[in-house]
């Protein structure tokens, strides 16, 4: 055999033991509408703005609507996606079922205002919006500011049973977290960074009601955190009582999520976990002892996290309804 055929051979093998998600998102770049629509940061920003105004739920609610689509099937606003009597979509999955309206409704009131500019109109993807309103939202809760890589194309499929085992659960322990993360191309540090996230938004009672109405009482709850809780979450409770993620200040971008673990106020064992196991306590003490520690290391798991499994001219388009494929 040649030594060029050996080349060729060490360098396929090369590429495709590479992470596949490196190889779709190098076409991304924070330049990418320059020349197609040069505006558009600051149209999806005035547009994001205009609906936190109406309602702060804006806030957690966009930042999740970005997790959860990235997670199944990559960035590529598949869970934008509208059912069909022939498809049952992501958004109806029962893991997205709790994702609120207002998200939503901050990609679609965006994307009207994009496609209103004539230069824009069709050429902007929704999951580029969707990515660009999830950093704007964390400016607007007091987070940092981040440079957004942009060009991924809308997928082409949105289908329930892909949510299948792709996103975490309250209950998961650390290993679970951090497998799933790996799987998404993300370190335990990504992992805890991106947890963050629950500084903001809320959560309902069955999520983790079992921590406070076991026998014992959940042991790695604060006492009188879980006695907060058992009052608001009183038993057979309505479904639809949201309980703050984080207790202290849950209208605000900020390390205080890192701060209530080590007191014991994770809502989720899935939270708690991150303090109680010493694998990831010293990266819960450093976030809760440094804000511009956890602020660098969550912008830099957001910008890893929108580059899984980017979408790209051959396998993906720009939707001009993002709710229809």
């Amino acid at each position: 055999m040649s030594s060029g055929i050996v080349w060729s051979l060490a360098l396929l093998l090369s590429l495709v033991c590479l992470n596949p998600f490196q190889l779709s998102s190098a076409q991304l770049s924070p330049n990418h509408y320059a020349n197609i629509c040069p505006n558009v940061e600051s149209i999806v920003r005035q547009a994001v703005q205009k609906k936190f105004q109406q309602t702060f739920v804006t806030v957690p609610a966009t930042l999740r609507l970005f997790f959860h689509d990235c997670f199944v099937q990559g960035c590529d606003a598949s869970v934008l996606v509208a059912s069909t009597g022939a498809n049952q979509a992501e958004k109806d999955h029962s893991d997205n079922l709790s994702l609120a309206g207002d998200g939503f409704d901050t990609v679609i009131k965006a994307k009207a205002a994009v496609d209103a500019v004539p230069q824009c109109r069709n050429k902007v993807s929704c999951a580029d919006i969707l990515a660009l309103a999830a950093r704007d939202v964390v400016v607007l809760a007091g987070g940092p500011s981040y440079t957004v890589e942009l060009g991924r194309f809308d997928g082409l499929v949105s289908r329930a049973s892909d949510v299948n085992g792709r996103l975490p659960q309250p209950g998961f322990n650390l290993n679970q977290l951090n497998s799933l993360f790996a799987a998404n191309g993300l370190t335990q540090t990504d992992m805890i960074a991106l947890s963050g996230a629950h500084t903001l938004g809320f959560s309902h009672c069955n999520r983790f009601s079992n921590r406070i109405y076991s026998t014992p009482v959940d042991p790695t709850l604060n006492k009188q955190y879980a006695a907060q809780l058992q009052q608001m979450c009183p038993r057979n409770v309505d479904p639809r009582i949201a309980i703050n993620m984080d207790p202290n200040t849950p209208r605000t971008f900020d390390n205080f999520y890192y701060k209530n673990l080590q007191n014991g106020q994770g809502l989720f064992t899935s939270d708690q976990i991150l303090f109680t196991d010493q694998r990831s306590r010293p990266t819960v003490n450093s976030f809760a002892s440094n804000a511009n520690v956890f602020n660098s290391n969550f912008v830099a798991a957001m910008t890893k996290l929108g580059r899984v499994g980017v979408k790209t001219a051959r396998n993906g388009k720009i939707r001009t309804d993002c709710s229809v494929l």
